[in-house]
């Protein structure tokens, strides 16, 4: 028997588990990110597609302070959890309950007179996959109640309201493409994202018939919060600070050589540079219909972050080389911070079928991982889907 879809799971559990009737139901999409990795906290480029897949939260007003969670798809007992706006924030970095709690925090902190919320929650982004599930969670989250309550917020001040949830209660440093990917996504089209100006410009994308982009599970998970990619980031601004400009979207090549980095940092800093102009590359290829060139761009981008930023994984490198050996692959890469995930191949749409088959046949003979897979369509962003 099939799960029923997030939305569906997010009404029941709200209504067995906490017996509420939810006010509002919304939902918010993850987020495959095309190229432009470990860009976004650099103040750089990156260009993320949402995708179908989504996180929905079913919600129902309270007038008590209080807010009584439900995680719909983790087994009982550990899946319920109560909080009071009121009392000292809890620590919950490193728990589930950090992506529903923060944003609804913030959310509350904005509401006028004293609220209080039941919250249900389900997805269909596999945690862990670089497909950016705690984005759509807390987006889902913030949608939900901000809708209830009746608080207005502007796209980009619902990104940034979850950015700072992300920051402050889960304890990662996060960079803010995921959040406005899973605001601002739109049918048909990728996002391109200026993080330091947070604009975005919806790029068309090929039809359908004439290309397709292809999303793997290596099967590794991986937790930002574990370390890794704090490290990077701290790499990153040591970087940008021994070569005293405010971040390194202000370098360039000839800087970055003359100056004295770290092995460690001169690596981070190209990896930096060159991966914003091979987003403005990816960008005009998109427009122009060019899918060598984008596809090109995608393997290079795949070997500076194994090579340089030292984020990718012996399952990630199998897909990623399985891929490009399929005819009509124009490119692969991974995708999202690192070390396990997924990866991103652009193809034609003749070459899925045996995609797959070659993709799932190297992971299994590397890994011994079975490797699932499926065509990521660009999808919307985070809506309101159902309010009483």
């Amino acid at each position: 028997m099939t799960n029923p879809p997030a939305a569906d799971r997010a009404r029941l559990a709200l209504g067995r588990v906490l017996g509420a009737r939810p006010a509002v139901v919304a939902a918010a999409p993850g987020r495959v990110n095309l190229i432009g990795e470990h860009t976004d906290y650099n103040d750089g480029l990156v260009m993320p597609i949402a995708i179908a897949r989504c996180c929905a939260v079913a919600a129902a007003p309270r007038d008590d302070g209080l807010i009584r969670i439900v995680a719909a798809d983790l087994p009982a007992p550990g899946n319920t959890s109560e909080y009071e706006f009121s009392a000292p924030p809890p620590d919950v970095r490193g728990r589930w309950q950090a992506y529903v709690f923060g944003p609804a925090a913030l959310c509350a902190a904005r509401a006028s007179g004293r609220v209080g919320a039941d919250v249900a929650i389900a997805s269909d982004v596999p945690m862990g996959s670089g497909l950016s599930s705690s984005a759509a969670a807390e987006v889902a989250v913030a949608t939900a109640l901000l809708a209830m309550w009746r608080v207005r917020l502007s796209p980009l001040g619902l990104a940034q309201l979850c950015q700072r949830a992300e920051h402050e209660f889960a304890g990662v440093p996060c960079g803010l493409m995921d959040q406005l990917a899973s605001v601002f996504g739109r049918e048909g089209f990728a996002m391109l994202i200026d993080c330091r100006e947070n604009l975005v410009e919806h790029v068309p994308l090929p039809a359908a018939s004439e290309a397709v982009f292809v999303v793997a599970d290596s099967g590794v998970r991986h937790s930002l919060a574990a370390g890794e990619y704090a490290a990077r980031r701290a790499m990153c601004a040591a970087a940008a600070g021994a070569m005293s400009i405010r971040s390194l979207r202000d370098a360039c090549e000839g800087l970055i050589e003359r100056s004295a980095l770290t092995r460690e940092q001169r690596d981070c800093a190209l990896h930096v540079v060159r991966e914003n102009d091979r987003v403005r590359a990816f960008a005009s290829a998109m427009r122009a219909g060019d899918l060598r060139c984008a596809g090109a761009q995608m393997s290079e981008s795949h070997a500076s972050l194994r090579d340089l930023y030292r984020v990718s994984c012996g399952e990630l490198d199998t897909l990623v080389c399985a891929a490009e050996a399929v005819p009509g692959v124009f490119g692969s890469r991974m995708t999202g911070g690192g070390f396990g995930g997924c990866t991103v191949t652009l193809c034609e749409p003749d070459s899925v079928a045996a995609l797959l088959v070659a993709l799932d046949t190297a992971l299994r003979g590397a890994h011994g991982n079975p490797c699932r897979a499926f065509v990521a369509k660009p999808a919307s962003g985070a809506h309101v889907l159902v309010q009483r």
